[in-house]
């Protein structure tokens, strides 16, 4: 077993993961989730205010501060994992790319501590709007609002490995993240960091 200490740094502007809306935990989340302690924990933490239901927001802890959920590192290292798995065809072989059924090692094997990360936020949290298009039978244009936090905002958590050959992968991800960035929006490179971590 191995635990890292990871700060990260957001280098650019990161978007809010959660939606603000009760509604979608009610009716999506909670048929996924049978512990409903686990549900209203999760309502608790987001704003129920009508005027913001239709955005991605961070949750907040009692006092008002923002926080990133356990889980929503964990899938953000299935999906830089798949990413960079890959390259296992190309001349460069990635760590991720040797791991098989990444996403049930993530799950089991790795665990994100403390559940509610708090986020130090460097300035104030603000509001971003952006078009979003959505194809199907009609193609649409919706307007899509997010939450947002500044760059140089930052967040400390512990990664405990159950298999320590786990440690580059975990790595790997981490640097990744340089490129692609965490949250919403993350293709166009917001929610990119730096980290540091220690062992």
């Amino acid at each position: 077993m191995k635990n890292i200490m990871v700060k990260l740094t957001f280098t650019e502007q990161a978007l809010g993961l959660s939606p603000s809306s009760p509604d979608v935990y009610t009716k999506y989340i909670a048929s996924k989730y049978p512990d409903t302690s686990i549900l209203k924990e999760e309502i608790d933490a987001i704003s129920v205010d009508e005027t913001v239901k239709s955005m991605t927001i961070f949750p907040k802890l009692e006092d008002g501060t923002p926080f990133i959920w356990d889980y929503q590192i964990k899938g953000y290292f299935k999906d830089t994992c798949g990413m960079l798995s890959r390259l296992k065809d190309n001349d460069e072989t990635t760590e991720s790319s040797k791991l098989k059924a990444y996403k049930k090692e993530i799950d089991g094997l790795i665990f994100v501590s403390p559940r509610k990360i708090p986020i130090t936020i460097s300035g104030h949290l603000s509001t971003m709007e952006r078009p979003l298009r959505i194809s199907g039978i009609q193609e649409r244009s919706v307007l899509y609002v997010s939450e947002t936090i500044p760059a140089g905002s930052t967040v400390q958590f512990e990664i405990m490995l159950l298999k320590s050959s786990l440690k580059r992968p975990v790595l790997e991800w981490l640097d990744y993240g340089r490129l692609r960035g965490f949250s919403q929006w993350r293709n166009a490179g917001w929610g990119r960091f730096e980290y540091k971590a220690t062992f």
